[in-house]
């Protein structure tokens, strides 16, 4: 069964989808980024009950149908995806690819027909022979810091991506990192990790929402959490925006208050 869950302040065009899929335009609507609030920094990312945001080292094996369409949804509303290099490595990251279902939603917007993608890396120890890099249907940006290899720097450059620095030494300031996005007009972010990219952005106060799939699975080990990094000094609390529920998996919004 699918539904909205009593969430205050829901998101009403998904409500009428009890007994079937949900289309990917009530997908849209319910995952709309707010009007007028730009840059706007989400992450969207799956956990187990007892936490764990992988098995076998990967994230799909938690995850659903259902889940994947929202996934793929919310690539389709962002301008760029944000994701760290042990992330694309492990996961063997694509280009985007421009969907006739959100084709007309985007050229709306003013936005390009897929989003881009930016890889934070600060050593540039990637693959640029991939076809992230060399055949993307929108450049690949690649952001690092101002000390990164120069080798590594031009590889990125030859390869055909755009090089953004994003902090003053070796490492990448989170904050930074969205400030060159927005200012190069990808003001609709979206983060798909790994997790200790997200524990940067968490750290630096710069995640503006949260959407968590929780998997109805339960499955032990060391796997990592949705967000590594050294703890918050103090907890930031975020407030529910909508939930939907469907056998078992709850797909939840959180935004900052």
């Amino acid at each position: 069964m699918r539904r909205l869950l009593p969430v205050t302040d829901l998101t009403a065009p998904a409500a009428s989808a009890a007994d079937r899929e949900w289309t990917l335009d009530e997908l849209a609507d319910a995952y709309a980024y707010p009007e007028g609030r730009r840059p706007w920094l989400r992450a969207n990312m799956v956990s187990t009950l007892d936490g764990a945001a992988q098995h076998d080292g990967r994230s799909q094996g938690i995850s659903c149908p259902t889940d994947m369409r929202i996934f793929g949804t919310l690539r389709g509303l962002a301008d760029a995806v944000v994701v760290g290099a042990g992330t694309v490595r492990l996961e063997g990251y694509r280009p985007a690819k421009a969907r006739e279902a959100f084709a007309a939603r985007r050229e709306a917007a003013g936005q390009a027909p897929a989003p881009a993608i930016a890889v934070v890396s600060a050593s540039l120890d990637l693959d640029f022979s991939l076809p992230l890099f060399t055949s993307p249907l929108v450049p690949t940006f690649v952001i690092t810091g101002a000390t990164a290899p120069s080798d590594r720097v031009h590889a990125a450059r030859e390869a055909g991506a755009e090089v953004l620095f994003a902090g003053d030494g070796a490492s990448v300031d989170p904050a930074r990192a969205v400030e060159e996005l927005a200012g190069r007009g990808f003001g609709r972010l979206l983060t798909e990790g790994g997790p200790r990219l997200l524990g940067q952005f968490m750290a630096a106060g710069v995640l503006d929402e949260l959407c968590l799939t929780v998997s109805p699975l339960l499955t032990a080990g060391d796997a990592q959490r949705i967000a590594g990094g050294p703890a918050l000094s103090v907890p930031e609390r975020f407030s529910l925006i909508s939930l939907l529920e469907e056998a078992g998996f709850l797909f939840s919004r959180y935004g900052k208050i």
